[in-house]
């Protein structure tokens, strides 16, 4: 019973890809901030996107 909960709690906690396009413009102010925070450009549209599901729905920054 324990293999099958760590099972479905990993299989939860895999993380997603997705493929986005970004207008030049906005690529290259996010590779920017990367730079200067000496983060990684997946690091930065994660924490962005991460801020604007907080905003948008209050009760859901829980959950992340």
């Amino acid at each position: 019973m324990a293999i099958a909960k760590m099972e479905q709690s990993s299989k939860r906690d895999t993380a997603l890809r997705a493929s986005i396009s970004f207008p030049p413009e906005l690529y290259h102010l996010l590779e920017q901030i990367a730079s200067q925070k000496k983060v990684s450009l997946a690091w930065v549209i994660r924490d962005a996107a991460e801020k604007y599901v907080s905003e948008q729905w209050p009760l859901l920054s829980k959950i992340t």
